[in-house]
């Protein structure tokens, strides 16, 4: 269950993200697309970046801990994985962008995926 400790703050991320395309289509009346808008296009972007990544993420740190992850490795990369898309979306929505925050956001993503996964593995193999 400590995985889904990380996914409130996860889902706030998502809905922040998710408000923002909203507010973005309501005041440029724009219903599908960007519209050529910049910054709606940038709001989509870092929405959808974040449902591209984050529910694999999510899934592979759920078989890592059924696997048997050390908890407070799996607390440290559910905080990471947090820290990672909040700042990834901070830099996205930034006009002009700082790409520091974008960096940051999808090494630490990347570095989820990949400790994860291979958590998610070895608790496979040993109980084979």
């Amino acid at each position: 269950m400590i995985i889904a400790f990380w996914t409130l703050p996860l889902a706030l991320i998502f809905l922040w993200l998710s408000f923002r395309v909203i507010r973005y289509r309501r005041a440029e009346r724009i219903p599908l697309g960007s519209g050529g808008n910049a910054a709606l296009e940038r709001a989509i972007r870092a929405h959808a970046n974040f449902a591209e990544f984050v529910p694999f993420a999510v899934l592979l740190l759920i078989l890592a801990e059924w696997g048997g992850a050390w908890p407070w490795l799996l607390h440290a990369l559910g905080a990471l994985l947090v820290a990672a898309r909040l700042s990834h979306g901070m830099g996205m929505v930034q006009d002009p962008e700082d790409y520091r925050f974008r960096v940051f956001g999808m090494t630490g993503t990347f570095s989820v995926l990949g400790i994860a996964a291979a958590m998610a593995f070895w608790g496979a193999l040993m109980r084979a």
